[in-house]
């Protein structure tokens, strides 16, 4: 194997290499060549890895969703934001919590932070059950919980199936 067959060529480019040329037609370097080629393909654009990482994506808060015959409960985790920049809003049927989490600090010199800032949105479909009128919110301890009483129409509308053990 030849050391220039370990480069790739194409890194920056839009043209695809050509994986099977005619002089060298062994597997493991096709193989090879091929996997180069997707993860260039996943990573081009990303950059330096800490530029480009988005701040919040779609699957941020982390929820747990409970329910039982009377309500919904859904509990979300939004460390080190204060209640105020927190946004909860129920609308046909979809629960969404938006807010914001806001640097401390104005050292733009810092050489490194895992913290992250920036607005973000989380969207929970539950369907039309929930009596708007007495839904209620309550935050402690970097805990956002939200109480969603079903209407009496949902409870009603509860069917238990049972089981049958065929052995």
């Amino acid at each position: 194997m030849n050391v220039r067959d370990l480069i790739p060529w194409s890194r920056g480019t839009s043209q695809v290499p050509n994986i099977y040329r005619a002089d060298d037609m062994d597997p493991f370097l096709s193989l090879h060549r091929n996997v180069n080629r997707l993860f260039d393909e996943v990573f081009r654009g990303f950059g330096r890895p800490f530029d480009s990482m988005p701040t919040f994506n779609g699957s941020w808060p982390h929820v747990e969703i409970e329910e039982n015959d009377t309500e919904i409960r859904v509990t979300a985790e939004v460390p080190g934001i204060d209640p105020d920049d927190i946004e909860v809003l129920l609308e046909d049927g979809t629960l969404t919590l938006r807010g914001e989490s806001k640097s401390e600090t104005e050292d733009k010199d810092r050489r490194f932070s895992e913290r992250t800032y920036g607005r973000f949105e989380r969207r929970l479909a539950l369907g039309r059950q929930v009596d708007e009128d007495k839904i209620a919110a309550t935050f402690k301890n970097g805990l956002l919980a939200v109480t969603l009483p079903k209407t009496e129409k949902a409870r009603a509308n509860v069917k238990r199936i049972t089981i049958d053990s065929a052995k």
